[in-house]
């Protein structure tokens, strides 16, 4: 088994652990949202990107994101109750959650951080599964609830559509 293939199998293994109703994507190399959310048959509000967010040394929440939107920071900051946030480098997200950019899941993280979903999250979702060109298809509100999210408005529409 590659590294790749136990990766997606780690987030396949944790939805089933959680109970979650499932469908599994897979496709080719992608170079945007709008590409993979073509690949995989959604719109791309239906695309959820999750973002890690380091709140200070070793403390790092996931961030559940609409494909269609990006991360409103003053009120993500509001509502964990911090004044700083930052992304932190490829490398540090791959050691802190186990997986690469691109293909970030709470889903068998390597590590269970707390997990923020904005409020649009509902509804059928495409969610990565640890691996480029492998998402889940399931309810967005059952997801959330799964996790133990804190839901808010957290986002704000996309200024462009940008690389995946």
């Amino acid at each position: 088994m590659t590294p790749s293939e136990y990766a997606a199998n780690r987030a396949i293994a944790a939805a089933d652990g959680l109970g979650l109703s499932y469908s599994v994507t897979q496709h080719g190399p992608v170079g945007s949202l709008a590409e993979a959310a073509a690949a995989r048959g959604v719109d791309p509000s239906a695309l959820i990107k999750t973002m890690v967010v380091r709140l200070a040394d070793d403390d790092y929440r996931f961030v559940l994101v609409p494909g269609d939107r990006q991360i409103a920071w003053p009120r993500l900051r509001a509502l964990l109750g911090v004044n700083r946030l930052s992304l932190p480098d490829a490398g540090i997200a791959l050691r802190v959650t186990g997986y690469p950019r691109g293909a970030i899941t709470p889903l068998g993280s390597s590590h269970p951080w707390p997990v923020v979903a904005d409020e649009r999250v509902r509804g059928t979702v495409s969610l990565g599964a640890g691996q480029h060109g492998v998402a889940l298809s399931l309810d967005g509100g059952s997801l959330v609830e799964a996790l133990g999210a804190v839901v808010g408005d957290v986002t704000d529409p996309e200024a462009s559509s940008g690389a995946y």
